[in-house]
């Protein structure tokens, strides 16, 4: 067994770290406070290359494993989740799912854009009343012709705003003996006429994103839009959440060393009764505690990057990673705040950003009930995962 990271992932976590400090956290406060989010971060990812790592050289990304992905995205989420979100639906849920089940023809029509960041690409799934149980999604996609005409909505959905194209999955079978098998999905631009999205604002946190609903009246996709054939909508959508799953687990560790980062540094800083409060034994708990969490949350999203490289299934272990580490987050912001004190509950110190966005990712990418459910069924015996019919290119890519 080898747990060495290669020379080219120790630059890739310097570069991501970098642009994360230089170009995501000055004036993140205001934006926060404020809730706005602008498409220039994107602009900004574009011109760094940060949208093209995982993608091969062939169509302009820059051929980094998919442990190079889960460093970024650590990186990213240690500024401010909102950067990491980008990655999570235009690398995660987005590019990488077109690379596992898109044609050639269509890899070489949307990727060399996505991973030059001239394009930004979404993901849509989740309805007004299709959360965890996706295969109860309403918006219909019916074959007219060479096209389909598509209706409905879908919420929640990250770059709402700011993308230029969603990987959306639809009914286009609503008499299909089993509903997933009734699904198929497809890339929607957003320039198509019957298209719109709005804002939703007021949310708890990840204020300086953008997340909203988008809706489609009488929308027409050209078939060589679809995305695997016709009924594989569901199991493209469980492949993307894969993907989506890892981005959001790499991310935690993010938010658990911003934690860290900030309790060292105050607990230095703060006194109490003459003596700084990092020597108090139940502060040293905390900080330890968020210690094994970074840990473990490194191996567990380091196991599924290596996964996705050799080319073996990883929903399993995906969810474990995404579970264990999006609950150590939360953990991690809750005890920083509590270091800081009445500090912690302003404001005035990130640790209050943390708490917030470390939240909501317990709920996105699936709850932590239902992968709670899920490790207890494979371990049961009463879930297993059967081989894809298509899976990621493995690294290193094909020339």
């Amino acid at each position: 067994m080898d747990f060495s990271l290669s020379p080219e992932h120790d630059l890739v976590r310097e570069m991501a770290y970098k642009f994360g400090q230089t170009q995501i956290l000055p004036g993140l406060a205001e934006r926060d406070r404020e809730a706005k989010s602008d498409r220039a971060s994107l602009e900004k990812m574009a011109e760094a290359g940060v949208l093209g790592v995982s993608i091969p050289a062939k169509y302009g990304g820059q051929d980094t494993d998919y442990i190079s992905l889960g460093i970024v995205c650590e990186e990213l989420e240690r500024a401010d989740t909102s950067a990491r979100v980008v990655m999570s639906v235009h690398s995660g849920l987005h590019c990488l799912t077109l690379m596992q089940w898109g044609t050639e023809e269509q890899k070489q029509r949307w990727l060399p854009d996505l991973a030059k960041g001239t394009k930004v690409g979404a993901f849509g799934l989740t309805e007004p009343n299709a959360g965890s149980d996706a295969v109860n999604i309403r918006t219909r996609a019916l074959k007219d012709g060479d096209s389909y005409v598509l209706n409905g909505e879908k919420t929640w959905i990250s770059l709402s705003d700011f993308a230029d194209q969603f990987l959306v999955v639809a009914v286009t079978d609503p008499d299909a003996p089993q509903k997933a098998k009734g699904m198929s999905a497809f890339i929607v631009d957003r320039n198509a006429p019957g298209f719109h999205s709005k804002a939703i604002h007021g949310k708890l946190g990840v204020r300086a994103g953008n997340t909203g609903q988008i809706f489609f009246e009488d929308l027409r996709v050209p078939a060589d839009c679809r995305i695997g054939a016709e009924g594989d909508g569901f199991k493209v959508a469980m492949s993307a959440l894969d993907h989506g799953r890892y981005t959001v687990a790499a991310g935690a560790v993010g938010i658990i060393t911003a934690c860290l980062d900030a309790c060292v540094k105050y607990s230095h800083e703060r006194t109490v009764g003459g003596e700084p409060i990092g020597k108090k034994q139940l502060v040293q708990q905390m900080i330890a505690n968020m210690v094994a969490g970074r840990e473990i949350g490194r191996l567990l999203y380091y196991k599924v990057g290596w996964m996705k490289n050799v080319g073996l299934r990883h929903t399993r272990e995906c969810g474990l990673a995404k579970w264990q580490n999006c609950n150590a987050a939360f953990q991690a912001a809750h005890d920083a705040v509590e270091i800081h004190g009445a500090y912690g509950y302003c404001d005035e110190f990130p640790v209050e950003r943390y708490f917030r966005n470390s939240r909501g990712a317990m709920i996105y990418e699936g709850t932590r009930e239902i992968h709670t459910l899920m490790q207890a069924e494979y371990e049961l015996g009463y879930r297993s995962d059967r081989p894809l019919d298509r899976m990621l290119p493995t690294w290193p890519f094909e020339a």
